[in-house]
């Protein structure tokens, strides 16, 4: 059974490589860049991968652009700040072979400024990834897209090493450019917002990172996470009260 693997990169030069050097044992790796600037797209080459160019035009289309262009029996999704482990990479190799399943979750633990968090929502997180290619598709979402397939699923045991904020800048980028996109999505949607909303909203968003979902156990990389999370709500319904208004 071939395996290809899918990446879609723009200004990864700071991780791309760790990832890559991780997918390694796969028969193709395909790159789908958008415009990077960092030289990205020269060390993928470097290190092997299909790179193609193009446009953005949204993380779920993005992913499916690049899920066209592969020719294995299986697709590996991962992310440019994602690893796999030997324990995963072992995995995968047997389940391309003997698994009786059409698509696979795989467990993701995902560190914030360095630590590892176990708790927040964040984990275990499984997240579908290992598919038989035909059996699915990302949805159309600008962000936060998903696999949608049909068939028998199941679940991977070790897990995907999730990079996801190494500095504070990055966290600030994620939550201004997430919010965006997600207004955005949820204007197209017909969904409505105000300014209490957005309070309201984001205060949930908050207790249930920190309380609700143990935060508090994650020292104080668990509060910080609660409280970007509750900033990227909180915006995300003022830019679509915004939108709603046409104010820019």
């Amino acid at each position: 059974m071939k395996l290809s693997v899918i990446i879609i990169t723009k200004n990864e030069a700071h991780c791309i490589a760790g990832c890559l050097r991780s997918v390694a044992f796969a028969d193709e790796v395909i790159v789908l860049d958008s415009g990077s600037t960092d030289g990205t797209v020269d060390i993928c080459r470097e290190l092997g991968a299909h790179v193609e160019v193009t446009d953005w035009p949204g993380f779920g289309p993005q992913k499916n652009r690049a899920l066209d262009m592969v020719t294995g029996d299986w697709v590996l999704s991962v992310d440019a700040d994602e690893t796999v482990c030997e324990a995963l990479r072992e995995e995968i190799l047997r389940t391309v072979v003997t698994g009786d399943c059409d698509v696979y979750a795989i467990p993701r633990l995902s560190s914030y400024l360095g630590r590892p968090m176990r708790h927040s929502g964040w984990w275990p997180d499984h997240v579908v990834r290992l598919f038989r290619r035909g059996s699915a598709r990302f949805s159309p979402d600008l962000v936060h897209e998903r696999l949608v397939f049909s068939g028998r699923s199941g679940k991977l045991k070790a897990w995907l090493e999730h990079e996801a904020f190494t500095s504070l800048e990055e966290v600030l980028d994620k939550i201004n450019r997430y919010s965006s996109a997600g207004a955005e999505m949820a204007r197209q949607r017909g969904k409505r917002s105000s300014l209490g909303l957005a309070v309201l909203k984001g205060l949930v968003a908050f207790v249930r990172s920190y309380v609700l979902r143990a935060g508090f156990l994650d020292g104080r990389e668990g509060f910080m996470l609660a409280v970007s999370n509750a900033e990227g709500t909180y915006y995300r319904q003022l830019k679509l009260m915004l939108l709603e208004r046409g104010s820019p």
